[in-house]
């Protein structure tokens, strides 16, 4: 399966090692996920584990988006006009759509309408896992 994934599973898997989005991470670490994202992407998920308030060690966030860098398949995409409740995840959606991925996970569905995503699945961690 071929997924996009939203930065709260990579918050939540940090501050919660055994919970679901850790297994949604594990899933990608075997094989089992293709995570797909861009540039912007990557660049989010760096900004936003680095945030003081998470208190995640530096060298464990720069492991961890290398290793996503590493695994993931990388897209170029075409800017979407899409409505969504907050613009900055435009780009998910985008690489998503440019990338035919599977779905969008993330802890926060109702920030990805279903038609904004024409077609694209958006499941929580729980759903992906319950999937597999």
């Amino acid at each position: 399966m071929r997924a996009v994934l939203d930065t709260n599973v990579l918050v939540s898997a940090l501050l919660s090692p055994e919970g679901a989005c850790a297994r949604v991470l594990a899933a990608a670490g075997t094989g089992r996920l293709i995570v797909v994202l861009d540039e912007r992407i990557l660049a989010e998920y760096k900004m936003v584990l680095s945030r003081p308030k998470f208190g995640f060690d530096g060298n464990l966030v720069e492991a961890l988006t290398a290793q996503l860098h590493a695994l993931a398949e990388n897209v170029t995409v075409s800017s979407a006009r899409l409505a969504l409740p907050d613009e900055g995840d435009v780009k998910f959606v985008e690489v998503a759509l440019a990338a035919r991925a599977d779905c969008i996970i993330t802890g926060n569905a109702r920030h990805f309408p279903v038609t904004a995503c024409q077609g694209v699945s958006v499941l929580t961690p729980q759903q992906f896992l319950a999937g597999l």
